[in-house]
């Protein structure tokens, strides 16, 4: 390595010697010297970087100066599956329910219905008044006509349903400040504390937020909240106030709240971590895992605009970011195009998804309904959540509902009691 530099050196000096003053002043010589330190740090570069880290060697360098590239399989987790099945048809439901009991009249034709198809959820292929049919515990139909003389189909919801939707509004109101710190806390997350609406209606079921939040819940709050026009021309929701006691995040309070807490290194914070069955984790990939852990950990409510993209430092910051924003969510699961667009707004790099499929011990993509479903694994314990929302059991109630009335559709006991109903 000596003899390399000794020898670009000495030739480069003597280059430089037969050169007149004014050469050496010109824009070329300039660009000369400098690619001749360019040469001087591939030659010699690696041996300062050495000393800069001597203190850190092995994986524990590799950490600070590059992303190290490690790969590790997806292995598929049925009891996690079973967490996620059922979840998008549940949703669709729900919105149903909540626009259906917003109307001043009992039933809602067919019609209406459809203008709110896309925030369903649903296949293309499947249509609306046959996801609603399968459910006639929840949903209960009836019909009108045009001014054609044609039956246009119009659905109500069923006793039960109503009262249960009752249920769940006194729920929402006696959580309504939880609810309001999970949005303050989304907001807190991003750069500059604003998302547009149409990014928070897409999280706004996994948040636990009213269907018609920036009205029945939003005004009420204009010390905390305001409409703002963003530059796209799209009306955005903008956090007014900063509270540094909601700026913490799950896992710091979770490691404020041990009890050896005293003793603990809340720099390099560890995320819990749990594979599926048989993962069989490579011993490189373990220690990888292990030196990754011990990381510097960055709040994600701070701002990381200082760290470098390329790094592991960077990646666990990145982690830290969809740890938090996925203990925000009731059912510690969103699916995984809900994020795709918060790249902006949380100051991300391009593919910082990817952290999903390299941290498997954390994350889990469920492929069940046709979608990529990301699911927080320390949340659960089997397929049952570990802390339960109020909103959860509201929403159990609503599945159970909707399976008893699948299958007595399938029965035949739904045909039976519209025929009855008809004479």
């Amino acid at each position: 390595m000596n003899f390399l530099l000794n020898f670009f050196t000495s030739w480069f000096d003597s280059f430089l010697a037969l050169l007149p003053s004014s050469h050496l002043q010109s824009r070329a010589a300039e660009d000369f010297l400098w690619r001749r330190s360019m040469v001087w740090w591939l030659v010699n570069g690696q041996r300062v970087c050495r000393i800069c880290c001597k203190d850190r060697t092995g994986f524990s360098y590799l950490q600070k100066c590059n992303l190290v590239n490690i790969k590790l399989k997806w292995v598929k987790d049925k009891v996690l599956d079973a967490a996620v099945t059922g979840q998008r048809d549940l949703k669709a439901a729900c919105i149903l329910v909540s626009i259906i009991s917003s109307v001043s009249h009992d039933y809602v034709p067919i019609y209406h219905l459809r203008r709110c198809r896309g925030q369903l959820g649903l296949p293309d292929e499947l249509k609306l008044s046959t996801f609603i049919r399968r459910y006639p515990t929840i949903f209960h139909e009836s019909s009108f006509l045009d001014g054609g003389g044609t039956p246009v189909p119009s659905f109500g919801l069923t006793p039960e349903a109503l009262s249960l939707r009752q249920e769940e509004v006194n729920i929402l109101k006696q959580n309504q400040m939880d609810i309001i710190n999970r949005l303050c806390k989304l907001l807190m997350l991003m750069g500059d504390s604003t998302l547009p609406l149409q990014t928070i209606d897409q999280l706004k079921w996994d948040l636990g937020l009213p269907y018609d939040y920036h009205e029945s819940l939003i005004p009420r709050f204009p010390k905390l909240f305001s409409f703002v026009k963003l530059q796209d021309d799209r009306i955005g929701l903008k956090l007014l106030s900063w509270d540094d006691h909601l700026a913490v995040s799950h896992l710091q309070k979770k490691a404020a709240l041990l009890e050896k807490s005293e003793g603990t290194d809340h720099h390099s914070l560890a995320f819990p971590i749990g594979f599926t069955r048989g993962f069989g984790l490579k011993r490189k990939c373990m220690r990888w895992l292990e030196e990754w852990q011990k990381l510097p950990y960055t709040s994600p409510y701070v701002d990381a605009s200082h760290l470098d993209p390329r790094t592991d430092v960077s990646e666990k910051r990145i982690v830290g970011v969809f740890h938090e924003l996925l203990h925000l969510t009731v059912h510690k699961q969103t699916e995984r195009k809900n994020v795709s667009n918060l790249r902006m707004p949380l100051g991300l790099p391009q593919k910082f998804t990817k952290v999903f499929e390299r941290h498997p011990g954390i994350f889990y993509i469920s492929m069940k309904s046709d979608t990529q479903t990301v699911v927080l694994r320390e949340a659960f314990c089997g397929s049952q959540l570990i802390e339960k929302h109020p909103l959860v059991e509201i929403r159990q109630r609503y599945a159970d509902m909707m399976a008893k009335g699948f299958l007595d559709r399938s029965r035949g006991l739904y045909r039976e009691s519209r025929d009855s109903e008809l004479v």
